[in-house]
């Protein structure tokens, strides 16, 4: 550079590179969330790739094996757990939040300090003590119980441990049934295990759409830290057709999708907190790092989910039609009615007002809910749906 002395040329150099690498990795994230609607992907804009935060080590309790926090991925972030407490604790009358799996409880403590009353799921023993330390600190408004909130009212079969019934656990913590067109009984904030994602996935699909397990006490809202891929797709339609499936459209039915903030592996991760960040990073560890980017999403029912045609008994039907629609995606609605319904195809195309050469991958959630009501409303067919058991397996 010139003008520049060799000594303080080669700062100058590394930081100019710096700089390129951060925009790169903006104009890559960018480009990667286009389509997702504005009000879906608040604080995006400003997203930089960030150093790995360390001031949380301090607050891990004194004596846990470092194994313990290495094999999962905990909020070990005070600025993240101020950031999270923040965007949960807003004026809607919901002060009671339910943490899923704690850890050293950095969030919870935010939490706490905000004014929240926390009922804190930790499946590892290890922390309970801990975590009934900071209650008494803080005032008592903390109710630490030794279970696992992904095996809460499994649907299968088994011995799991711990095993709590939500009914039981509601019950016993007082939390009160509201009404579905009421407000929120209470907030779930945690990390989504990535271990049977998939499975853990279609569990909390079922259960919103049968209303059963937390969803007996209303619409309780989830906020949770997804991988960034599987939050597209959460939000995916047809402006991202290669992100686009049958489960975008049962997330986004059901509820209101948002995004509410995103943060680099390294917030969730103690060996990269514990590293030194003094050597500059290189290109390659720079795009990875926004690759493995958590994105906490904002899950909160639709009040008018249910209607006289789509019910918590024949949900399970419309979770049918759309896995059928995506197993052709590229095809027209029209080609797929002759194997949903014995309907004519042209009559259920013109009560929704569509045109006959639309592609299922060009359909909106919302047109697929449709869809499903319109031939639910037949009044002139006794048998509405042509039904295939092998269907009941697909995972799509």
């Amino acid at each position: 550079m010139a003008g520049l002395s060799p000594r303080l040329a080669l700062p100058a150099l590394a930081g100019a590179a710096r700089l390129c690498l951060w925009k790169s990795g903006a104009a890559a994230l960018a480009a990667r969330w286009q389509g997702v609607p504005a009000r879906s992907r608040r604080g995006l804009s400003g997203f930089p790739p960030k150093p790995a935060p360390r001031e949380g080590l301090r607050d891990l309790p004194p004596g846990l094996p470092r194994s313990r926090l290495e094999s999962r991925r905990y909020v070990l972030s005070p600025s993240l757990a101020e950031t999270v407490a923040r965007l949960l604790l807003r004026n809607d009358g919901c002060d009671l939040i339910l943490e899923i799996n704690p850890g050293p409880g950095i969030l919870t403590r935010a939490l706490l300090q905000s004014g929240a009353r926390v009922i804190a799921l930790e499946s590892d023993k290890a922390f309970i003590p801990h975590l009934e330390s900071l209650g008494k600190e803080l005032g008592g408004k903390l109710h630490v119980l030794h279970t696992d909130f992904f095996k809460l009212d499994p649907r299968s079969f088994g011995v799991i441990k711990p095993v709590v019934n939500s009914k039981v656990l509601f019950q016993e913590l007082g939390i009160e049934t509201l009404p579905w067109s009421n407000g929120i009984p209470l907030k779930v904030v945690g990390i989504f295990p990535t271990k049977n994602e998939k499975k853990m996935i279609w569990k909390v699909l079922h259960d919103i759409y049968s209303c059963t397990s937390i969803y007996r006490y209303g619409r309780v809202q989830l906020n949770l830290f997804f991988n960034e891929l599987e939050s597209q797709r959460m939000m995916a339609n047809p402006q991202n057709p290669n992100l686009y499936y049958a489960l975008s459209v049962l997330w986004q039915v059901a509820y209101d999708v948002k995004l509410l903030h995103m943060e680099p592996w390294s917030s969730f991760d103690i060996s990269s907190q514990s590293a030194q960040q003094e050597k500059p990073r290189s290109k390659e560890s720079s795009e990875q790092q926004v690759q493995q980017n958590l994105c906490l999403i904002q899950l909160t029912p639709h009040k008018d989910l249910f209607s006289q045609q789509l019910t918590s008994v024949n949900y399970d039907v419309f979770f049918h039609m759309t896995k059928q629609c995506f197993l052709k995606r590229h095809g027209k609605l029209i080609d797929h009615l002759t194997s949903l319904s014995p309907i004519d195809a042209m009559d259920i195309l013109k009560e929704m007002d569509q045109d006959k050469n639309i592609k299922i991958i060009d359909m909106y959630p919302s047109d697929f809910k449709c869809l499903f009501e319109t031939i639910e409303c037949s009044k002139d067919h006794t048998f509405k749906w042509l039904y295939d058991d092998f269907m009941e397996d697909v995972i799509i």
